[in-house]
Protein backbone atom coordinates (compact mmCIF):
# COMPACT_ATOMS: atom_id res chain seq x y z
CA UNK A 1 0.00 0.00 0.00
CA UNK A 2 1.35 3.44 -0.95
CA UNK A 3 0.27 6.22 1.40
CA UNK A 4 -1.32 9.25 -0.23
CA UNK A 5 -1.41 12.56 1.63
CA UNK A 6 -3.65 15.47 0.70
CA UNK A 7 -2.34 18.91 1.55
CA UNK A 8 -5.11 21.48 1.86
CA UNK A 9 -5.25 25.25 1.81
CA UNK A 10 -5.62 26.58 5.38
CA UNK A 11 -6.98 30.15 5.56
CA UNK A 12 -5.73 30.46 9.15
CA UNK A 13 -2.10 30.29 8.02
CA UNK A 14 -0.07 33.15 6.60
CA UNK A 15 3.35 33.49 4.97
CA UNK A 16 4.34 37.12 4.44
CA UNK A 17 7.41 38.43 2.65
CA UNK A 18 9.34 40.85 4.88
CA UNK A 19 12.28 41.61 2.61
CA UNK A 20 13.73 40.79 -0.82
CA UNK A 21 17.46 40.87 -1.51
CA UNK A 22 18.94 40.40 -5.00
CA UNK A 23 21.84 37.96 -4.78
CA UNK A 24 24.90 39.70 -6.25
CA UNK A 25 28.37 38.22 -5.82
CA UNK A 26 30.68 40.37 -3.70
CA UNK A 27 33.51 39.75 -6.18
CA UNK A 28 31.37 40.53 -9.22
CA UNK A 29 31.68 38.76 -12.55
CA UNK A 30 34.76 36.84 -13.68
CA UNK A 31 34.96 35.86 -17.34
CA UNK A 32 37.92 33.53 -16.69
CA UNK A 33 35.64 31.38 -14.51
CA UNK A 34 32.57 31.95 -16.71
CA UNK A 35 30.98 33.55 -13.66
CA UNK A 36 28.22 36.16 -13.97
CA UNK A 37 27.80 38.97 -11.45
CA UNK A 38 24.77 37.38 -9.80
CA UNK A 39 23.15 34.12 -8.71
CA UNK A 40 21.27 33.07 -11.83
CA UNK A 41 18.85 30.41 -10.68
CA UNK A 42 18.64 29.67 -6.97
CA UNK A 43 17.20 26.17 -6.79
CA UNK A 44 17.69 25.01 -3.18
CA UNK A 45 18.83 26.44 0.13
CA UNK A 46 20.55 25.08 3.25
CA UNK A 47 22.71 26.22 6.16
CA UNK A 48 26.39 25.41 5.60
CA UNK A 49 28.39 26.40 8.65
CA UNK A 50 27.32 29.95 9.55
CA UNK A 51 26.19 30.86 6.04
CA UNK A 52 23.26 30.05 3.80
CA UNK A 53 24.28 28.03 0.75
CA UNK A 54 22.35 28.43 -2.49
CA UNK A 55 22.77 25.93 -5.31
CA UNK A 56 21.85 26.66 -8.90
CA UNK A 57 20.35 24.46 -11.58
CA UNK A 58 22.00 26.19 -14.55
CA UNK A 59 25.30 27.50 -13.16
CA UNK A 60 28.21 25.63 -11.58
CA UNK A 61 28.59 27.87 -8.53
CA UNK A 62 27.43 27.65 -4.93
CA UNK A 63 26.57 31.01 -3.38
CA UNK A 64 27.39 31.48 0.32
CA UNK A 65 25.38 34.21 2.03
CA UNK A 66 26.54 35.87 5.25
CA UNK A 67 23.34 37.21 6.77
CA UNK A 68 25.27 39.37 9.25
CA UNK A 69 26.63 41.67 6.54
CA UNK A 70 24.76 40.58 3.41
CA UNK A 71 27.94 39.50 1.62
CA UNK A 72 27.51 36.83 -1.06
CA UNK A 73 30.65 34.81 -1.69
CA UNK A 74 30.93 32.17 -4.38
CA UNK A 75 32.35 28.66 -4.53
CA UNK A 76 33.03 27.53 -8.12
CA UNK A 77 32.30 23.91 -8.98
CA UNK A 78 34.32 22.01 -11.60
CA UNK A 79 33.72 23.40 -15.09
CA UNK A 80 31.37 21.52 -17.36
CA UNK A 81 31.10 20.89 -21.10
CA UNK A 82 33.46 23.14 -23.05
CA UNK A 83 34.99 24.51 -19.85
CA UNK A 84 31.81 26.50 -19.16
CA UNK A 85 29.88 27.03 -15.94
CA UNK A 86 26.69 28.65 -17.29
CA UNK A 87 24.10 26.71 -19.26
CA UNK A 88 20.92 28.02 -20.89
CA UNK A 89 18.88 28.24 -24.07
CA UNK A 90 20.56 31.51 -25.07
CA UNK A 91 23.91 29.72 -25.24
CA UNK A 92 22.37 26.59 -26.70
CA UNK A 93 24.02 24.38 -24.07
CA UNK A 94 21.15 23.80 -21.62
CA UNK A 95 21.24 19.99 -22.10
CA UNK A 96 24.73 19.92 -20.54
CA UNK A 97 23.81 21.46 -17.17
CA UNK A 98 23.99 19.37 -13.99
CA UNK A 99 20.55 20.68 -12.99
CA UNK A 100 21.33 20.74 -9.26
CA UNK A 101 17.87 21.07 -7.69
CA UNK A 102 18.10 19.78 -4.11
CA UNK A 103 20.62 20.20 -1.31
CA UNK A 104 21.04 19.36 2.35
CA UNK A 105 23.66 19.56 5.08
CA UNK A 106 24.94 16.57 7.05
CA UNK A 107 26.64 17.29 10.40
CA UNK A 108 29.93 15.48 10.97
CA UNK A 109 32.79 15.61 13.52
CA UNK A 110 34.83 17.58 10.97
CA UNK A 111 32.06 20.09 10.26
CA UNK A 112 29.11 20.27 7.90
CA UNK A 113 29.05 18.32 4.66
CA UNK A 114 26.91 19.81 1.90
CA UNK A 115 25.33 17.51 -0.68
CA UNK A 116 23.73 18.87 -3.84
CA UNK A 117 21.65 16.51 -5.99
CA UNK A 118 20.90 16.67 -9.68
CA UNK A 119 17.26 16.40 -10.69
CA UNK A 120 17.66 13.15 -12.63
CA UNK A 121 15.27 14.55 -15.25
CA UNK A 122 17.76 13.25 -17.84
CA UNK A 123 20.51 10.67 -17.30
CA UNK A 124 23.10 13.43 -17.76
CA UNK A 125 21.68 14.93 -14.54
CA UNK A 126 22.37 11.89 -12.35
CA UNK A 127 25.14 13.60 -10.35
CA UNK A 128 25.76 14.51 -6.72
CA UNK A 129 28.13 17.25 -5.55
CA UNK A 130 29.77 16.83 -2.15
CA UNK A 131 31.40 19.81 -0.42
CA UNK A 132 33.32 19.30 2.82
CA UNK A 133 33.61 21.86 5.62
CA UNK A 134 37.11 22.68 4.31
CA UNK A 135 35.69 23.53 0.89
CA UNK A 136 36.91 20.38 -0.88
CA UNK A 137 34.58 19.51 -3.75
CA UNK A 138 33.79 16.14 -5.29
CA UNK A 139 31.51 15.46 -8.26
CA UNK A 140 29.99 11.98 -8.00
CA UNK A 141 28.29 10.13 -10.82
CA UNK A 142 25.46 8.35 -8.98
CA UNK A 143 23.89 6.45 -11.87
CA UNK A 144 22.60 3.49 -9.86
CA UNK A 145 20.95 5.72 -7.25
CA UNK A 146 19.09 7.68 -9.90
CA UNK A 147 18.17 4.57 -11.85
CA UNK A 148 16.60 3.17 -8.69
CA UNK A 149 14.68 6.41 -8.15
CA UNK A 150 13.68 6.54 -11.82
CA UNK A 151 12.46 2.94 -12.10
CA UNK A 152 10.51 3.02 -8.83
CA UNK A 153 7.40 4.40 -10.48
CA UNK A 154 5.51 4.91 -7.22
CA UNK A 155 8.12 7.61 -6.53
CA UNK A 156 9.01 8.94 -9.99
CA UNK A 157 5.72 8.57 -11.83
CA UNK A 158 5.99 9.45 -15.52
CA UNK A 159 9.18 11.53 -15.11
CA UNK A 160 11.84 11.70 -12.40
CA UNK A 161 12.52 15.24 -11.15
CA UNK A 162 14.21 15.33 -7.72
CA UNK A 163 13.57 18.81 -6.30
CA UNK A 164 14.04 18.47 -2.55
CA UNK A 165 16.02 16.54 0.04
CA UNK A 166 16.14 16.69 3.85
CA UNK A 167 18.19 14.93 6.51
CA UNK A 168 16.76 13.92 9.89
CA UNK A 169 17.30 11.12 12.42
CA UNK A 170 19.75 9.21 10.22
CA UNK A 171 17.54 9.26 7.12
CA UNK A 172 17.57 11.25 3.89
CA UNK A 173 14.19 11.98 2.34
CA UNK A 174 13.95 12.81 -1.36
CA UNK A 175 11.06 14.70 -2.93
CA UNK A 176 9.98 14.21 -6.54
CA UNK A 177 8.29 17.08 -8.35
CA UNK A 178 5.29 15.97 -10.35
CA UNK A 179 5.50 18.51 -13.15
CA UNK A 180 6.36 15.94 -15.80
CA UNK A 181 4.48 14.86 -18.88
CA UNK A 182 2.14 11.89 -18.82
CA UNK A 183 3.72 9.02 -20.74
CA UNK A 184 3.41 5.27 -21.19
CA UNK A 185 0.21 5.21 -19.16
CA UNK A 186 1.80 6.96 -16.16
CA UNK A 187 0.94 10.34 -14.68
CA UNK A 188 3.39 12.74 -13.01
CA UNK A 189 3.43 12.40 -9.22
CA UNK A 190 4.63 14.40 -6.26
CA UNK A 191 6.18 11.88 -3.91
CA UNK A 192 8.79 11.27 -1.23
CA UNK A 193 10.97 8.32 -0.32
CA UNK A 194 13.50 7.64 2.45
CA UNK A 195 16.98 6.12 2.36
CA UNK A 196 19.29 5.34 5.27
CA UNK A 197 22.04 7.94 5.42
CA UNK A 198 24.67 5.36 6.43
CA UNK A 199 23.90 3.36 3.27
CA UNK A 200 23.75 6.45 1.05
CA UNK A 201 27.03 7.78 2.45
CA UNK A 202 28.79 4.47 1.83
CA UNK A 203 27.44 4.31 -1.73
CA UNK A 204 28.48 7.88 -2.55
CA UNK A 205 32.01 7.14 -1.35
CA UNK A 206 32.30 4.15 -3.68
CA UNK A 207 29.52 4.17 -6.31
CA UNK A 208 31.43 1.91 -8.68
CA UNK A 209 31.61 -0.97 -6.20
CA UNK A 210 28.66 -0.55 -3.81
CA UNK A 211 24.97 -0.70 -4.60
CA UNK A 212 22.65 2.26 -4.13
CA UNK A 213 20.51 2.16 -0.97
CA UNK A 214 17.02 0.71 -0.94
CA UNK A 215 14.05 3.09 -1.02
CA UNK A 216 11.69 3.06 1.95
CA UNK A 217 8.41 4.67 2.96
CA UNK A 218 7.21 5.99 -0.39
CA UNK A 219 4.41 8.55 0.00
CA UNK A 220 2.49 10.30 -2.76
CA UNK A 221 0.92 13.75 -2.34
CA UNK A 222 -1.97 15.75 -3.71
CA UNK A 223 -0.81 19.31 -3.08
CA UNK A 224 -3.87 21.00 -4.56
CA UNK A 225 -4.03 23.85 -7.05
CA UNK A 226 -3.38 27.58 -7.07
CA UNK A 227 -5.47 29.70 -9.47
CA UNK A 228 -6.35 26.50 -11.30
CA UNK A 229 -2.75 25.37 -11.78
CA UNK A 230 -1.48 22.23 -10.08
CA UNK A 231 1.01 22.74 -7.23
CA UNK A 232 4.21 20.68 -7.30
CA UNK A 233 7.15 20.39 -4.89
CA UNK A 234 10.17 22.66 -5.36
CA UNK A 235 11.99 22.11 -2.03
CA UNK A 236 11.60 21.06 1.62
CA UNK A 237 13.30 21.61 4.99
CA UNK A 238 13.07 20.34 8.57
CA UNK A 239 12.29 23.02 11.17
CA UNK A 240 11.13 23.29 14.78
CA UNK A 241 7.59 23.55 13.40
CA UNK A 242 7.96 20.30 11.46
CA UNK A 243 8.65 19.47 7.84
CA UNK A 244 8.00 22.54 5.71
CA UNK A 245 7.84 22.50 1.94
CA UNK A 246 7.50 24.96 -0.91
CA UNK A 247 5.50 24.25 -4.04
CA UNK A 248 4.91 26.30 -7.16
CA UNK A 249 2.06 26.41 -9.63
CA UNK A 250 3.87 26.28 -12.97
CA UNK A 251 2.30 25.45 -16.32
CA UNK A 252 5.29 23.47 -17.58
CA UNK A 253 4.80 20.88 -20.32
CA UNK A 254 7.38 18.48 -18.87
CA UNK A 255 10.12 18.13 -16.25
CA UNK A 256 12.71 19.91 -18.42
CA UNK A 257 10.90 22.93 -19.89
CA UNK A 258 10.04 26.02 -17.83
CA UNK A 259 6.50 27.41 -17.93
CA UNK A 260 4.50 30.38 -16.68
CA UNK A 261 4.22 30.59 -12.89
CA UNK A 262 1.01 31.51 -11.08
CA UNK A 263 2.58 31.68 -7.61
CA UNK A 264 4.03 29.62 -4.78
CA UNK A 265 2.90 28.25 -1.42
CA UNK A 266 4.49 27.33 1.90
CA UNK A 267 3.17 24.12 3.42
CA UNK A 268 3.67 21.79 6.36
CA UNK A 269 3.47 17.98 6.31
CA UNK A 270 3.34 15.10 8.73
CA UNK A 271 2.30 11.46 8.46
CA UNK A 272 -1.39 12.42 8.75
CA UNK A 273 -1.64 15.17 6.15
CA UNK A 274 -0.66 18.67 5.19
CA UNK A 275 -1.75 22.31 5.00
CA UNK A 276 -0.51 25.28 3.01
CA UNK A 277 -0.89 28.98 2.43
CA UNK A 278 -0.01 31.18 -0.52
CA UNK A 279 3.12 33.30 -0.21
CA UNK A 280 2.11 36.96 -0.09
CA UNK A 281 3.86 40.31 -0.17
CA UNK A 282 3.65 42.72 2.78
CA UNK A 283 0.64 44.48 1.19
CA UNK A 284 -1.30 41.21 1.13
CA UNK A 285 -1.09 40.63 -2.59
CA UNK A 286 0.07 37.22 -3.90
CA UNK A 287 3.84 37.20 -4.34
CA UNK A 288 3.62 35.49 -7.72
CA UNK A 289 7.26 34.35 -7.68
CA UNK A 290 8.62 30.86 -8.33
CA UNK A 291 10.06 29.76 -4.99
CA UNK A 292 12.76 27.11 -5.44
CA UNK A 293 14.41 26.80 -2.00
CA UNK A 294 13.46 27.01 1.69
CA UNK A 295 15.38 27.07 4.97
CA UNK A 296 14.48 28.06 8.54
CA UNK A 297 16.03 31.09 10.22
CA UNK A 298 18.28 30.12 13.12
CA UNK A 299 17.57 32.99 15.50
CA UNK A 300 13.99 34.12 14.90
CA UNK A 301 10.96 31.92 15.60
CA UNK A 302 8.43 31.79 12.80
CA UNK A 303 10.88 33.12 10.21
CA UNK A 304 12.11 31.31 7.14
CA UNK A 305 14.23 32.16 4.13
CA UNK A 306 13.27 31.26 0.60
CA UNK A 307 15.07 31.77 -2.69
CA UNK A 308 13.26 32.57 -5.91
CA UNK A 309 14.20 31.83 -9.51
CA UNK A 310 13.14 34.23 -12.24
CA UNK A 311 13.85 31.61 -14.95
CA UNK A 312 15.81 34.36 -16.72
CA UNK A 313 19.63 34.12 -16.74
CA UNK A 314 20.10 37.90 -16.91
CA UNK A 315 18.12 38.52 -13.71
CA UNK A 316 19.49 37.82 -10.21
CA UNK A 317 17.76 35.36 -7.94
CA UNK A 318 16.44 36.89 -4.74
CA UNK A 319 16.57 35.81 -1.10
CA UNK A 320 13.30 36.47 0.70
CA UNK A 321 12.81 36.64 4.44
CA UNK A 322 9.33 35.36 5.28
CA UNK A 323 7.28 35.54 8.48
CA UNK A 324 4.98 32.61 9.25
CA UNK A 325 1.92 33.27 11.39
CA UNK A 326 -1.11 31.29 12.43
CA UNK A 327 -1.59 27.78 13.86
CA UNK A 328 1.17 25.97 11.95
CA UNK A 329 1.33 23.13 14.50
CA UNK A 330 -2.35 22.27 14.90
CA UNK A 331 -3.81 18.82 14.10
CA UNK A 332 -3.88 17.96 10.43
CA UNK A 333 -6.10 15.87 8.14
CA UNK A 334 -6.04 12.09 7.96
CA UNK A 335 -3.97 10.11 5.45
CA UNK A 336 -5.71 8.06 2.78
CA UNK A 337 -4.12 5.01 1.16
CA UNK A 338 -4.16 3.69 -2.37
Amino acid sequence: MISCIASLRDPALAATVLSRTPLLYAEGADASLDRPKHVRAGSSLTWFGNRLAVIQDDALFIALIDLENGRVDVLPLPAGEGGLRQFDDLRGNKPFKLDLEACLTIPSPDGDVLLAFGSGSTKRRDSVVRVSASGAIELIQASELYERLRTTKAFSGSELNVEGAVFTDGWVRFFNRGNGQAREGLLPVDASCDVLWAELEAYLRNPDKLHAPELHGIVQYDLGTLAGVRLTFTDATVTDLGLLYVASAESSPDAITDGSVTGSVIGILDERGGRWTELRDADGRPCGAKVEGICAARTLDGRIYVVIDADDPVLPSELLEVALSGPWTQARPSVSTI
